[in-house]
């Protein structure tokens, strides 16, 4: 397909699915701080002094981003081979359970927010106003269960006529990224087949997504240094910056 001059997309995209952290808003950062602090408690609480830290790049990039909390617990853990049972979703922040832990995550994370703020990304907020002039229709699509916060934290919520996020994932026995359903269920609610669609993401299990749900195209949003990882998990085009899909070749 031919991509247009205005948009970076190719034609027939009539709408675009973004996810939070780490494309619209800065956040990614923030949450890879509080999941090492989270699992670096935990680990050295089990192991002692001599623990191995986990790794807030390498680590958070291949089994807790982009991945609902829980499911990031348990696949960080099982890199460890360590087992833990999955308590409840209403575990308090010390119990040493996989919904524990993830309580514990996102209490460090609210934490982090509210003494370090929240900034969007002004790339993609331009480019986001640029699709919606286009007509295209727009929804954001991420695994947080902070994400209606967070948008309204940065003005951007209205930018966005579907929300898609951890709180309605659960709500409808959504699975989460790496799988595509959370994707597909924001198209079906734009109103839009899965080849009109493009997603937008900066997590290898986002791009995974992407690629599973055979959409009709996959931006990859290379915050890192990781472009080749993100052309490996499915990624059409990788950008640093949405703003460079704007700029006529």
């Amino acid at each position: 397909m031919t991509e247009t001059t205005e948009l970076g997309l190719p034609k027939g995209i009539q709408a675009c699915l973004l996810d939070l952290d780490g494309v619209i808003t800065k956040t990614a950062v923030v949450h890879a701080a509080a999941w090492k602090r989270t699992f670096d408690d935990f680990l050295r609480q089990r192991d002692g002094d001599g623990f191995r830290p986990f790794d807030d790049a390498t680590d958070y990039d291949e089994y807790v981003d982009g991945r609902p909390r829980a499911d990031g617990v348990r696949t960080f853990l099982a890199s460890r081979s360590i087992e833990l049972p999955e308590g409840e979703p209403d575990d308090p922040p010390d119990a040493a359970t996989v919904h524990g832990i993830g309580n514990r995550k996102n209490e460090l994370l609210l934490e982090l927010i509210r003494t370090g703020g929240v900034e969007a990304y002004e790339g993609t907020v331009r480019y986001v106003e640029a699709v919606r002039a286009h007509g295209l229709r727009t929804a954001v699509v991420s695994s947080s269960a902070n994400c209606r916060d967070v948008l309204r934290s940065v003005d951007a919520e209205h930018l966005f006529d579907v929300r898609v996020d951890g709180i309605v994932a659960a709500e409808r026995g959504l699975p989460g990224k790496p799988r595509p359903d959370t994707f597909i269920a924001a198209a079906q609610d734009l109103g839009v087949e899965r080849h009109e669609a493009a997603v937008f993401e900066d997590a290898l299990a986002g791009m995974d997504a992407g690629r599973a749900g055979h959409f009709g195209y996959v931006v990859g949003v290379d915050r890192v240094g990781q472009s080749d990882a993100l052309y490996a998990h499915g990624a059409d085009r990788v950008v640093r910056d949405l703003a460079e899909l704007l700029e006529r070749p």
